[in-house]
């Protein structure tokens, strides 16, 4: 029988809707392969790998084509720049593909789409590139360690200058490589469905390789698995996945039995989950966020692992709601940001991100900032976090809350934190960093509300 679909069509088409119309590309790929569930897993990991492996080393590829093309990556049509793009990763960094193959469907593929007169410019090009790929010419590490940086791990210029300010060239090249680097899933286990190693043993009688995490008991690493709602034990809300970095802001709030909780930002709800998790039934968690989209997957959350001390609502955090002033024990205010410490989950972002919405994302922060610490009681808490390694979203801000709110004041995190930790507190807050820690780029501050 004829095959139905043509992996390499597919993997097109949502590259071109990642990068031509603007669709995340976590969600283009699971569409796809949502909408074509009788591929099997060889052809799903295929799609996966090369859309994923283009989009992290996109930079890298449209050197390489610029170096072989008369016709600069820029110029091309979006459909002859996706497929010769996506062909360039497949020659250079999946061996197990033959040089020949993927000139020989990028040229088919390219006639398929409606560009039969460019099939020649098409196949001279990849096939020079695979002639050439040990010839490629990189700028020189000690002359241009900027452009070196840039290239060598597809990260743009504007982020590496910023980055190599603030930590410098040996810390920044961890974090790039840390940004390529495979990654397990990590999950958190609901402590009220059972223990960690009751969780461990389930696990791997699914077949679920399981692996401690060295900075909460109760976090794990799992791989080994086709897909999550395959395993019995994810659909019953035995454990919620979620990375270590955002486990800790519950650790660092600390909440203590009928605890009052307002969660501003909430979305998908892991950190509320967590804190009702903590919280041990008592208390109760007000799982906010903007949209109806956003607060339905947090009720999917909650129904799921199945808390009855958490609601999820509604509501804006940039406007003031009177009915939630001074009632909270704790605040948590994990907020918009430019998402630049997840890069290796969400490589897309280096695209869409500037210099200037990371701006215009600090102003958002201080704006919802200054609107929910009206929530805190007098001896209150108010845990401020961002998943961004930018120090204007981070700590600067902290300098500017508590330049601004004199009623609050710095709380020190290191007691809440693993020694392993505890060393990389500054100013009493935690920075973490892709390749230098084991987790995320995520960024942890405590506030409290004098008492009078």
């Amino acid at each position: 029988m004829a095959k139905m679909t043509d992996d390499r069509e597919l993997i097109l088409g949502v590259l071109l809707e990642i990068t031509r119309d603007g669709v995340y590309s976590h969600i283009a790929i699971r569409n796809v392969l949502e909408k074509y569930q009788y591929l099997d897993k060889k052809e799903r990991a295929f799609i996966t790998r090369v859309v994923e492996g283009t989009l992290e080393r996109m930079i890298e590829i449209d050197y390489i084509i610029n170096q072989f093309s008369n016709v600069k990556v820029n110029k091309m049509k979006p459909v002859i720049r996706t497929i010769l793009r996506s062909a360039v990763y497949q020659l250079k960094y999946m061996d197990g593909v033959p040089d020949s193959a993927v000139c020989n469907e990028a040229v088919k593929l390219a006639e398929k789409k409606g560009f039969r007169s460019l099939k020649g410019f098409v196949n001279g090009v990849l096939r020079t590139i695979a002639r050439n790929m040990d010839q490629i010419r990189y700028p020189e590490k000690e002359k241009n360690p900027v452009s070196w940086l840039s290239i060598h791990y597809s990260i743009p210029e504007w982020m590496v200058k910023l980055w190599l300010s603030e930590y410098g060239a040996e810390t920044v090249e961890k974090m790039l490589k840390g940004f390529l680097e495979e990654h397990p899933t990590v999950i958190r286990c609901n402590l009220r469905k059972q223990s960690e190693k009751e969780l461990t043993e389930r696990l791997r009688k699914e077949g679920v390789k399981v692996e401690a995490h060295p900075y909460l008991s109760y976090a794990k690493k799992i791989s080994g698995y086709d897909h999550l709602g395959g395993l019995e034990s994810f659909r019953d809300g035995a454990f919620q996945v979620q990375d270590i970095s955002s486990m800790l802001v519950a650790e660092i709030a600390a909440p203590h039995r009928g605890d009052r909780v307002i969660d501003v930002c909430a979305a998908p709800g892991g950190k509320s989950m967590h804190i009702a998790d903590l919280l041990d039934g008592s208390g109760m968690v007000a799982a906010r966020d903007l949209t109806e989209y956003k607060v339905g997957l947090i009720e999917e959350n909650i129904c799921r692992t199945g808390f009855q001390n958490i609601r999820a609502e509604q509501k804006d955090a940039t406007v003031f709601d009177k009915d939630s002033e001074r009632i909270a024990d704790i605040v948590i205010a994990d907020l918009p940001c430019s998402g630049l410490g997840v890069l290796a989950k969400k490589t897309d972002l280096k695209y869409k991100m500037t210099k200037e919405g990371t701006e215009s994302l600090a102003k958002l922060q201080r704006e919802i900032l200054e609107v929910v610490r009206n929530y805190v009681k007098e001896g209150g808490a108010l845990v401020y976090s961002t998943c961004t390694i930018n120090p204007a979203e981070n700590l600067e801000n902290v300098r500017w809350f508590l330049d601004n709110s004199p009623e609050f004041e710095a709380e020190d995190i290191t007691p809440f934190l693993c020694g392993e930790l505890q060393k990389d507190v500054k100013e009493g807050c935690l920075q973490l960093l892709p390749g230098v820690h084991d987790s995320d780029g995520f960024f942890i501050a405590k506030f409290r509300r004098k008492r009078k």
